[in-house]
């Protein structure tokens, strides 16, 4: 069983997909953090039974902030974590610690439209593609390593709600498809330590037969 957190900052459909993708399930959501004390993701998780914490960013520093937020990560047992609409940039420091165990949805198809409000920024262009991203993250603006993607194209009389809501479908089915498959890998590395170099999983020189 591997054990995923998840950070949040507003409505949490996206942590909501992701705790029904592994309810019953080998692997456990185990955290929300959420950094707006008014987050609704926290009634999500509340409503769901996941422990939830809040860590403000206001009035102290990042590196403040990030100390409490790792600290609370490991106390759950974190092994993989999930941003879902987190409105923060991490610093080096922490993307780092968590290299390769740290991962975003964003809704457009990168590198196309980094940042915050990138369907209303992407539709009121004229763009006449969208889709999102499921990539690792990194210390920049949505610029860490794909890992996977899913588009489609603007359709005659296309409203921008009708493609939010298309945008959102697709994330809803894609996230929690790749976080299971990470956890999955998290187990299998776990269990390939656990078992130590050069075993063959056969019984042990001398045991029984």
């Amino acid at each position: 069983m591997a054990k995923l957190a998840v950070l949040a900052s507003g409505n949490g459909t996206n942590f909501e997909a992701l705790a029904l993708a592994l309810e019953g399930g080998a692997h456990r959501l185990v955290l929300l953090v959420h950094d707006r004390k008014d987050a609704y993701a926290q009634e999500r998780a509340a409503r769901l039974g996941i422990p939830s914490r809040y860590v403000t960013w206001a009035g102290r520093s990042r590196e403040e902030a990030e100390a409490e937020l790792g600290a609370a990560l490991s106390e759950a047992g974190t092994e993989l974590v999930a941003l879902a609409g987190f409105m923060r940039l991490l610093s080096p420091a922490f993307v780092e610690r968590w290299a390769g165990r740290l991962v975003n949805v964003h809704p457009s198809v990168l590198p196309a439209w980094p940042g915050v409000d990138s369907v209303r920024r992407s539709f009121d262009a004229g763009a006449d593609e969208f889709g999102v991203t499921v990539h690792y993250v990194d210390s920049g603006m949505d610029t860490g390593q794909v890992i996977a993607q899913r588009k489609f194209r603007r359709w005659p009389g296309a409203t921008l709600e009708a493609v939010e809501t298309r945008v959102h479908e697709l994330e809803h089915g894609l996230y929690p498809r790749v976080v299971l498959e990470m956890l999955d890998r998290v187990d299998a590395v776990r269990d390939r330590a656990a078992i130590g170099p050069g075993a063959s999983g056969g019984p042990a020189e001398g045991g029984a037969r």
